[in-house]
């Protein structure tokens, strides 16, 4: 074994250690990042199948909207080695999968709503048989005329949800008294999500009619309940299980229910196991995306910048059903204020219906769309009045958190308080370490001298707010277990998709027990062990489940220190428990020496823990409350460059300062900020989705749709995590990494409009759309240069 496999196998890195056996905040290696380079992770497509094993494809509209008139099936059954030809006929219980209403046929009926809509099954002996098989199907369709726009959708008001209105002061007329007004509209695309894994259950039936499925989801409860539906027996006769995914980013919260649905009814009508595994093109064009976003807005303000009143219209793609769109459209209400004091506002967001795959969550949940708006607008703002947009930015940012009053300017427009206000603090170090005013004045240099080249530099603050804004799916569960041998077995509710949440969990455990961290496993999470649980997401994967598991342990850790008091004469608050051992003065034990005396003692050595995050309140008809727990900050600063005859563009450097509290976790928090900074790149840069006339999506394979590669990341990438503790008792008062750094690339989208703003020497707003491309930096830099003449 190599020195770089003993590293990484004895869960330790270079240079690192644990004092005083402190597992947390120390730069630990993903748990399982040797079994990741060498290939031995298991993901559910590496499961071993069993003998009998089938294998599913799905037939899928070929309309956007229209009545199915007939189903002809004979040619697909015909196919050597298919077994058999399913719909939803055949399904056993509910022909539902919607995440909150039930709006979400597994397989259509009557409907189609959209190119790629499920329409029936085909089991075969291999994949591949079954994918080709799946395209022989012949459907006589009845055509509807399709939706395919928020615009569009909102012109018919056809909405999945009826819209959300909030308002606070009077926005109506303070725009009217402001001395200077600007309207617009901006619109920003959606995002596939892009996981390296595909979507993919793995059904078992068992005996009495159980059902083991093991599925690449993020919410392993949510899976439970929707195959017990679709089965009709009760969620105990349901077991989910996932081990690991290989990317989530929310495209595996709520939609690897088909997937999972359809494995299930399937094994359950043959009595085999059936893999229903989807290949790259079907599962982008049978999947939903992140909400593209429509907004009009208008604003007033004062001659310095400062937002006297915002009102603005949010129209989202939702696709065909409501999916998780409501909850989307209240987190980007609720960002739409980012890190500024918004005193009269006038919000309303629409959930449009449309024609075209049902969009759901993806990283940033409709916080990014939110706060993109406001950031759009201050750009405008400082532009109109030829001033630099971070001197408008800070104007405009939330007041101290200790200032009271009316003029305290640290309540935002839906009621709560911001309590940890860090982002004065935060801008200014990035400022001074980013050399922002310098590397404006050489820009501006550049500009001057240069008619095809144009520099650009921008500095974006974040404000993002953590906890799901559903207050009861802020809970956890936790499973530790203690062996003989001082091992110790975690189990919990969360799911690891790649960001190191088992890791993290690890940590807290091997922290409250004083062991090393190789002493402490993850098991894969089972609805079997931990029941109920939330969705991995909303970025409060480590905060739930890692208070869950901290509290089984610590139950564990005072039946020890009350054996070890007893044993070694002393009062048990002296127990020390550090380095695999348990001490008090001269006392000490090896800590699996002692958890041999507790089994025999016949001492409970494993407990279940639970956690339910404090002060989290809201009311979703008034769109007031507490919503979130606490905030995570942040900021970044992009240099780019584009070619104004090409629209080409390159990020030359990025500096980005990320508030994570106390990190658990330094080296797995850096790379999450590294990696959520590229991928919000992406969603605004290059991550453009295009359907066609009839609502076909295009852009459904990496030949077409382009997510940032290595060549796109910057060579001067400069990440630091800002110093800084959690105001709330979060897990060891740590923040959370999995969202907020998306939006620290807005930076990026700015900065090149700042390159465009200079072809006309940053006295015209160039009307640039997201994603950025390079066919929408052309066609800006055409509307500045026509707006010159």
């Amino acid at each position: 074994m190599n020195k770089q496999t003993e590293l990484f196998m004895t869960n330790t890195l270079p240079g690192s250690s644990t004092p005083g056996g402190k597992s947390v905040g120390t730069a630990y290696p993903h748990e399982s990042a040797y079994l990741h380079v060498t290939g031995e992770a298991t993901y559910t497509d590496d499961i071993v199948e069993l003998q009998g094993t089938l294998h599913a494809a799905l037939g899928l509209s070929q309309k956007a909207h229209a009545r199915i008139v007939s189903v002809d099936l004979s040619k697909v059954k015909a196919v050597p080695g298919v077994v058999a030809v399913l719909t939803a006929a055949d399904i056993p219980g509910e022909n539902q999968c919607g995440a909150i209403i039930r709006d979400d046929p597994v397989l259509a009926e009557d409907l189609v709503q959209y190119i790629g809509q499920p329409i029936f099954v085909v089991i075969a002996n291999s994949h591949d048989t079954a994918r080709r098989a799946a395209r022989l199907g012949v459907i006589e369709y009845e055509e509807l005329a399709p939706i395919l726009t928020p615009r569009a959708a909102h012109a018919a008001q056809s909405y999945v949800l009826p819209p959300m209105h909030l308002q606070r002061g009077d926005a109506a007329a303070a725009f009217a008294a402001a001395p200077n007004k600007l309207q617009g509209k901006f619109d920003v695309g959606g995002q596939e999500q892009f996981y390296l894994e595909g979507q993919i259950s793995y059904a078992i039936p068992k005996e009495g009619g159980g059902m083991h499925v093991h599925c690449s989801t993020q919410h392993p409860s949510e899976m439970q309940h929707h195959i017990a539906h679709v089965l009709h027996v009760s969620a105990h006769d349901v077991l989910v299980e996932c081990r690991r995914m290989g990317g989530g980013f929310g495209g595996k919260e709520s939609q690897s229910a088909l997937w999972a649905c359809v494995a299930a009814f399937s094994a359950a009508r043959l009595r085999r196991p059936v893999k229903l595994r989807a290949d790259r093109d079907d599962d982008m064009i049978v999947t939903g995306k992140r909400h593209c976003f429509a907004y009009d807005y208008e604003v007033g303000y004062d001659n310095n910048g400062l937002i006297l009143a915002a009102r603005i219209d949010m129209i989202s793609r939702a696709g065909f059903s409501a999916d998780l769109s409501g909850p989307v459209a209240t987190r980007a209400v609720c960002h739409f204020d980012n890190a500024y004091y918004l005193s009269d506002v006038d919000i309303h967001a629409m959930c449009g219906k449309t024609n075209t795959q049902s969009n759901t969550a993806f990283r940033g949940f409709g916080g990014p769309q939110g706060a993109i708006a406001i950031e759009y607008i201050i750009d405008e703002i400082a532009r109109n009045l030829g001033k630099d947009a971070l001197e408008v930015r800070r104007l405009n940012f939330y007041g101290s958190s200790d200032a009271d009053g009316p003029d305290a300017r640290n309540v935002t427009h839906y009621g709560q308080k911001v309590e940890d206000n860090i982002i004065h603090a935060l801008v200014d170090e990035l400022e001074a370490t980013s050399e922002y005013q310098a590397r404006r004045q050489a820009i501006n240099a550049f500009n001057a001298s240069n008619t095809i080249l144009k520099k650009g530099l921008a500095l974006t603050p974040v404000k993002f707010g953590i906890s799901f804004n559903v207050p009861h799916l802020n809970q956890a569960g936790a499973l530790v277990h203690v062996y003989t041998d001082g091992s110790v077995l975690v189990n919990h509710g969360g799911t690891e998709m790649g960001q190191g949440l088992n890791t993290k969990v690890a940590q807290v455990v091997a922290q409250a027990l004083g062991l090393q961290l190789n002493k402490v496993r993850c098991t894969a999470t089972d609805t079997s062990k931990v029941a109920n649980t939330s969705a991995t997401a909303a970025s409060t994967g480590t905060d739930l489940n890692g208070k869950a598991a901290q509290h089984a342990a610590l139950q564990i850790r005072d039946r020890l220190a009350g054996l070890a008091a007893q044993r070694f004469g002393v009062d048990i608050a002296s127990i020390v428990f550090a380095n695999d051992q348990v001490s008090s003065g001269e006392h000490s034990l090896d800590f699996k020496e002692l958890v041999m005396l507790a089994y025999v003692a016949r001492i409970q050595l494993w407990s279940d823990g639970f956690y339910s995050t404090p002060r989290v309140h809201w009311n979703a008809k008034t769109m007031q409350g507490h919503p979130f727990y606490y905030y995570a900050y942040g900021a970044a600063v992009a240099e780019v460059v584009i070619d104004t005859l090409t629209g080409e563009w390159k990020l030359l450097r990025a500096d980005a300062l990320y508030d994570a509290g106390e990190a658990l976790n330094p080296a797995i928090d850096l790379g999450q900020v590294e990696g959520g900074f590229i991928q919000g790149m992406g969603w605004l840069t290059t991550e453009e989705l295009w359907w066609n006339k009839d609502g076909k999506l295009m852009t459904h394979a990496p030949s077409t749709y382009k997510i940032p590669a290595i060549s796109d990341c910057p060579a001067d990438f400069r990440v630091k995590l800002f110093k800084n503790s959690n105001v709330q008792d979060s897990i060891h008062r740590s923040k959370a990494v999995g969202e907020p750094p998306l939006l620290l690339p807005f930076s990026v989208f700015f900065a090149i409009r700042d390159a465009v703003a200079a072809v006309g020497d940053n006295r015209i707003n160039p009307p640039l759309r997201a994603p950025a491309t390079s066919e929408a930096i052309l066609d800006a830099v055409d509307a500045v240069r026509a707006a010159i003449h």
